[in-house]
C-alpha cells in the first residue's frame, strides 16, 4: 500500500506533497513502537512468573513471615 501511494505522490506535484511524504515515513515506523511494547510486555510477564515462582518457595515464605512477625511484634 505504501509503495503504490508513494509512486502516485512522486508523479504528481501538489501543495502539501512534502508533508504527505513525511507522514508516510512516520507511518512506517509506528509498527516498530508496537513491537517494542510487545517485547517489553513479554519480558515483564516472564519476570513476574519468575518472581511468583520464587515467592511460592518455602524458604522465601519463611523469610517473609519472619520479617512480618518481627515488624508486628511489640517490644
Amino acid at each position: 500500500m505504501f509503495a503504490t501511494l508513494l509512486q502516485v505522490l512522486r508523479r504528481r506535484p501538489w501543495p502539501g506533497r512534502a508533508r504527505a511524504h513525511q507522514l508516510l515515513r512516520v507511518g512506517r515506523d509506528l509498527g516498530m513502537a508496537t513491537a517494542e511494547y510487545a517485547i517489553a510486555t513479554l519480558a515483564a510477564c516472564g519476570f513476574a512468573a519468575l518472581l511468583l515462582t520464587l515467592l511460592r518457595s518455602a524458604e522465601v515464605k519463611g523469610l517473609l513471615f519472619g520479617i512480618i512477625r518481627r515488624a508486628l511484634s511489640v517490644g
